[in-house]
């Protein structure tokens, strides 16, 4: 197989795996995001987290909240766990990495807050501790999974939601994932501040 036809293989790929997901995933993404704007209506804030790229991608969704998605408009409060590197090392050295999220959910978050967790695997034990902190505290919790959903699908409560990219592959659901925080973006967008 040459380069180009390797390359032309990831795109079919992801937009095999975006075609289910269109089919199964715009209910899910806009219940998210009725539940994202009634904790932000609620002076809730959005805490969010993964491991990996998917920290990345719970990052990226809070600087688009924090600043601005498309269009102009007041920040929104937002933060993303994986970002504060010496207060994930100073948790990790002193307790263990285990409890690098749940550790910043129970001294952060508050009952009218989410929490998106993003894990494609749904095995991560850091994720899964602060699913545990976060029904502690009360705080709903929005997943994004991938394969089987993992112990994460079990562990949510019913409240919770759980958004399941069904791919066993994790460059495909990452790349899902990231579509849907962009269609939370344009949704929180539209249903607080109108427009196109």
């Amino acid at each position: 197989m040459d380069l180009v036809q390797r390359i032309s293989g990831h795109f079919q790929a992801n937009v095999e795996t975006s075609a289910e997901a269109v089919e199964t995933l715009p209910e899910l993404i806009a219940t998210a995001s009725k539940i994202i704007l009634k904790s932000l209506l609620s002076n809730g804030k959005i805490l969010a987290c993964g491991n990996g790229s998917s920290a990345s991608i719970a990052q990226h969704f809070s600087s688009l909240l924090l600043h601005r998605f498309e269009n102009e408009r007041p920040g929104l409060p937002a933060l993303a766990l994986n970002a504060d590197s010496s207060a994930i090392m100073s948790i990790a050295n002193d307790n263990n990495f285990e409890q690098v999220f749940s550790s910043q959910v129970r001294t952060l978050g508050h009952d009218e807050d989410v929490l998106l967790v993003c894990s494609p695997s749904g095995n991560s034990p850091n994720i899964i501790q602060a699913l545990k902190a976060a029904h502690e505290r009360g705080i709903k919790v929005i997943a994004l999974t991938g394969k089987d959903g993992g112990q994460v699908a079990n562990k949510l409560g019913e409240e919770d939601l759980e958004i399941r990219v069904s791919s066993n592959h994790t460059a495909r659901i990452q790349e899902v994932h990231l579509l849907t925080i962009h269609c939370l973006c344009d949704l929180i967008d539209h249903l607080l501040f109108g427009g196109e």
